[in-house]
């Protein structure tokens, strides 16, 4: 039982760790700025330079946006995505302009880049142009804010959630005012989830393992709910995850508002943002004309130089009085709209920082969703609940946690999550049918991380590609393929194990027939190893190969995603058994479950096999016919 002393000693430890998160973040982000050259930057990823403009314009309310394009490095992992602060700078210019922006969209090797201002910056009229990601406080300063009113909260609905998931009080199970209907498009174990979630009253989870269907699950409760008059919110770590539930419910036909800032959501997105739909309103003519009248003002009482008499002056105040009653007017009406469009929704999306950004603060909801509460700092998961009358909370605590650069924050327990922590306290519902891997894929992993608790859904694709089993360990054992260390970003490579992939892809086009594409993934735990395969696929396959669409990426980057066929290069071979942090299991559960129909491995049994995990990933290979040495592969 939580006391009230045990409650504030919880969150004031939460304080503290987050602080050092925090300075280790701060601190990390600085000495990468300084650490080198801009050309060490952009090879480390959180710089581009050079780069190129391609587009300039005014964009989604009507902020100046540029797209630009890097002219090196092309291709080659980065840490710029949606929603981060970013600055644009010129090597040419000794001028210290503002010229802060956000990322709008990634692609490719390109970046739309919007600036909160009337004009674009000037600086792009220089060359040797480039662009710096920027340490974003905002986060912290919302957790930190967050976790005091939490910390301080009595004799209210919060208070009552919060006394749940700290174990002081039993979550509660009951008919709700809202009926549950079984649903023919879900599996038994989606239906009890949705079940679940309509009988809680205080908090409960849905555990859904790779491939299980957990955002159809969510999506189907969120459907039946709103049909019912619920009020839903539906928070998320990142915007990506954001707009992938709005496309969801969008399809499954939910009238769903996406909150947020509108340079950080998808462009497909923006008929649900509250800008966009602003401007479908009959009174956004009122609106617009009324500012446009209010600049005209401005402009004519801006014409009066200082030396003008009484009769001027009274002009000018009037004129300015003027302007200032048909902005009022216009804000005013902009409000009620924007309130009546969240109060019309059925579902509201946001980011978790979101919810506190972008939704109004007197709301409250019926029920708040967090999807992928395993991926989301504790302190970050607050932020919703604060608006909630009851709690969802959905993900795989067996997939990657969120980054926590500090280890001594680490340590103190900043990395388990709320989700973990209260998957020990509240009821769970565990989504037990995956719909992706074959079954030899999913053999391993189902038994290390799932305890054998997943089956294939009937009717799964069952195809193979060139081998009979669909897995295949390929075994780098005395070939002298060593890892090569790189001092200055701490990371590794393996060119062996760079040439055996390339091999093994040209080998599997030659082998698939018909018109076909299928999809690859290339993955590996190590950024300079991405690097390195990136490089010299541009080299030696700048015109692709024939029927494979190859992507690739970091695990962690790949986090949600699927192909037809993934490769996994685990990079670590030496003398010492040093694995790194192959040591998180929770990595090679993402790599394992990202493919549908074919996943090789390759490494260097000598080293990964003494350790647990991979002595019986290698044995279970061995067992199953899946274990390959890559001598048999070496012409």
């Amino acid at each position: 039982m939580a006391s009230v002393d045990q409650t504030t000693a919880y969150f004031e430890q939460l304080h503290k760790l987050l602080e050092l998160e925090k300075a280790e973040d701060a601190k990390s982000f600085e000495a990468a700025i300084k650490s080198g050259s801009v050309h060490h930057r952009a090879e480390i990823g959180i710089c581009w330079y050079p780069l190129r403009i391609v587009e300039t314009g005014y964009g989604f309310g009507d902020y100046p946006f540029v797209v630009v394009e890097r002219t090196k490095n092309q291709r080659s992992p980065h840490q710029f995505s949606p929603g981060k602060p970013i600055r644009i700078f010129s090597m040419d210019s000794d001028q210290e302009e503002e010229a802060n922006g956000v990322v709008e969209k990634v692609f490719g090797d390109q970046i739309r880049l919007v600036f909160f201002r009337d004009e674009l910056p000037d600086v792009i009229d220089f060359g040797k142009l480039g662009i710096q990601l920027l340490f974003d406080e905002q986060s912290y300063r919302l957790a930190f804010e967050t976790l005091d009113f939490v910390q301080n909260a009595k004799n209210c609905r919060l208070a009552e959630i919060r006394s749940v998931l700290l174990g002081k009080d039993q979550a509660t199970f009951e008919p709700s005012n809202f009926d549950f209907t079984l649903s023919d498009a879900l599996n038994p174990s989606q239906n009890e989830a949705v079940k679940l979630i309509f009988s809680t009253n205080d908090v409960c989870i849905v555990h859904g393992p790779p491939g299980t269907g957990k955002t159809t699950t969510l999506i189907e409760a969120a459907k039946q709910l709103s049909k019912q008059g619920a009020k839903i919110l539906i928070s998320t770590p990142s915007n990506a995850a954001a707009d992938h539930v709005s496309i969801s419910l969008l399809k499954a036909g939910v009238k769903v508002v996406r909150a947020g800032n509108p340079v950080r959501i998808s462009a497909e997105l923006e008929s649900i943002t509250t800008d966009g739909l602003l401007k479908q309103s009959k009174e956004f003519t009122f609106i617009k004309e009324s500012r446009k009248r209010a600049d005209e003002f401005r402009r004519l009482a801006g014409k009066y130089k200082r030396s003008f008499g009484p009769e001027e002056r009274a002009q000018r105040k009037l004129l300015l009085q003027e302007a200032h009653a048909l902005t009022k007017d216009a804000v005013k009406m902009e409000r009620m709209i924007v309130d009546s469009i969240y109060e019309q929704a059925e579902v509201i999306t946001s980011t978790l920082v979101g919810a506190s950004n972008s939704v109004p603060s007197k709301l409250t909801f019926d029920y708040v969703f967090i999807d992928e509460a395993a991926q989301a700092s504790e302190p970050l998961c607050w932020i919703p609940i604060l608006k909630a009358n009851r709690v969802v909370m959905a993900g795989d605590p067996f997939q990657l946690p969120p980054t926590i650069k500090s280890d001594a924050a680490a340590r103190g327990g900043l990395s388990l999550t709320l989700m973990e922590k209260a998957m020990d306290i509240v009821p769970v519902a565990l989504l037990n049918v995956q719909y992706r891997m074959n079954p030899a894929i999913m053999a391993f992993p189902n038994q290390w991380f799932y305890k054998g608790q997943l089956s294939a859904a009937e009717h799964l694709d069952l195809r193979y590609i060139q081998d009979d089993s669909g897995v295949m360990f390929l075994d780098t054992a005395g070939l002298g393929y060593e890892e090569i260390s790189n001092q200055e970003t701490r990371s590794f490579t393996n060119p062996g194990e760079v040439e055996l992939i390339f091999k093994q892809l040209l080998s599997l086009s030659e082998s698939l027939n018909g018109s076909h594409i299928y999809s690859v993934a290339i993955i590996s735990p190590y950024s300079q190893q991405i690097r390195l395969i990136q490089h010299e696929f541009n080299e030696q396959f700048s015109d692709g190969i024939p029927n494979l669409k190859v992507q690739i990426q970091t695990i962690d980057s790949f986090q949600g995603q699927e192909r037809d066929i993934v490769f996994v290069s685990l990079v670590r071979s030496n003398d010492r058994n040093e694995i790194g942090f192959l040591k998180d299991y929770r990595r090679m559960n993402v790599a394992m479950t990202r493919a549908k129909f074919k996943l090789v491995m390759l490494g260097d049994s000598a080293t990964l096999a003494n350790d647990p995990f991979y002595d019986q990933l290698i044995t279970y290979c061995m067992n199953e016919g899946h274990y390959h040495s890559a001598w048999e592969f070496i012409s």
